[in-house]
């Protein structure tokens, strides 16, 4: 057998010169392909920009629902006390008018709701009655998809057949600048 020496050891080395190349070639290649989600928000369609005065329109006051939410996060919907959980129902019956009342709204496609929150709203409770006043509009446009035309009001329903929906039930929220009520 032969002796090996201190030096024949030095040359079994790994050359880590090239490892800090590759580390950043593989950190580039992840970053690139990893894709991070995103939070959405809330899609809101908002009126184009115009450096004209805006034309102050009289609404009639039984076409307007409106929905004002405290800092203590209590609903004061027309100037009655309620509850998130029964806004959907009262939103529906507001826009639908099922029985003609001389209060609700003259038509479906007149009907406005009005939201206003104070600047002391919890976040949660201002996502509650948004949904809650979304979540009626989408009852309104399944029911009346079933009615007219038999299918479910979904992405399967042809792109006529949704807007001839949604043109008899306009989603139309109306979102005033929050203040603190108690300054009003």
């Amino acid at each position: 057998m032969a002796k090996t020496s201190s030096r024949d050891r030095m040359k079994n080395e790994i050359n880590a010169g090239s490892m800090a190349d590759i580390a950043f070639l593989l950190l580039i290649f992840f970053l690139v392909t990893t894709t991070i989600d995103v939070d959405k928000g809330i899609f809101v369609k908002l009126p184009p920009w115009s450096e004209e005065e805006p034309d102050i329109t009289k609404l009639k006051k039984r076409n307007v629902l409106s929905v004002l939410v405290n800092a203590q996060n209590q609903l004061l919907v027309r100037g009655e006390p309620a509850e998130v959980i029964d806004l959907k129902d009262r939103t529906k019956e507001f826009i639908a008018n099922p029985r003609r009342q001389d209060d609700l709204a003259e038509q479906p496609n007149k009907a406005i709701i009005s939201l206003k929150n104070d600047r002391g709203t919890n976040y949660e409770t201002y996502l509650g009655v948004y949904d809650q006043l979304k979540a009626a509009y989408a009852e309104l446009w399944e029911e009346e998809a079933q009615r007219r035309f038999g299918k479910p009001y979904s992405d399967d329903l042809p792109l006529a057949m949704r807007k001839e929906v949604r043109s008899k039930f306009p989603l139309v929220i109306s979102e005033a600048e929050p203040t603190s009520f108690g300054e009003e």
